[in-house]
């Protein structure tokens, strides 16, 4: 099925339904909820999901799991999506959302279920289709993509505030001074919030912002000097560390 959406057929008796939505770029889906749990592939460009605990990136040809019931947002940046939209209880990824990787059959078997019939035969070939792609997601590896966000509302001002302007030489020093607090109560407090050290929040929130803007086509050389590399090895170098390979290898693997 293409371009419905789930309100119409959330009542199906089957426990996964498979639908392929073409967005124009930079459509927003704002706040919303699904009954089921639903796993968001991007089969081309860019999406960025929101919730209340943070911020993910999903390149192209990686999906999202958003567990049922947690409300999130999706930015669209030249995306065609499959989604599965899956009966809570039939797999279980966790209660919070995840990028994951998708392997070439799944992928496959992905743009092959959204030609699957709404009620689709249990025992015969749509049957095995959705039971073996249902096999490959649990054995999907997550992805380090997520930004987790704080709880405690002056520190989620920074950190809000540092994913509009990232810098990658901000200090906890300077976070601290901003709070009033100890730079041991900060470091303490930060890594109760967000179970990252202010260190690790920070390059990871730098891999994933840079991320977004390199699926779109930015140079690396543009975006190492935006967020405070001194040269466009220095940036490789940290993105290698979080993801484990160099920006153009990663992204040469979406495709």
């Amino acid at each position: 099925m293409r371009n419905v959406s789930i309100n119409q057929l959330d009542d199906s008796p089957r426990a996964v339904v498979a639908i392929g939505t073409d967005y124009p770029h930079g459509h927003l889906l704002p706040f919303h909820t699904h009954r089921r749990a639903q796993l968001l592939y991007g089969a081309t460009g860019v999406m960025q999901v929101s919730t209340h605990d943070g911020n993910w990136v999903v390149p192209p040809q990686r999906a999202v799991w958003i567990p049922p019931g947690v409300a999130h947002e999706v930015l669209m940046l030249g995306v065609s999506t499959r989604s599965l939209y899956i009966e809570p209880g039939a797999v279980d990824l966790g209660t919070r959302c995840q990028v994951i990787s998708v392997s070439p059959l799944m992928r496959h078997l992905l743009m092959e279920a959204v030609e699957v019939p709404l009620i689709y035969d249990l025992g015969g070939r749509d049957g095995v289709l959705i039971h073996l792609l249902l096999h490959e997601l649990t054995r999907s590896a997550p992805l380090p993509l997520h930004i987790p966000l704080p709880t405690d509302g002056k520190l989620l001002s920074l950190c809000q505030t540092f994913l509009h302007q990232p810098y990658a030489h901000q200090s906890p020093q300077q976070w601290a001074d901003q709070l009033h607090i100890s730079l041991r109560t900060f470091n303490r407090l930060f890594r109760q919030q967000t179970g990252l050290s202010f260190r690790q929040w920070r390059q990871q929130a730098c891999v994933v912002l840079a991320l977004a803007r390199l699926a779109s086509g930015e140079a690396v050389t543009r975006i190492a000097l935006d967020f405070g590399y001194e040269s466009p090895a220095a940036f490789s170098t940290m993105f290698r560390r979080i993801l484990g390979q160099a920006p153009s290898v990663w992204l040469e693997a979406a495709n």
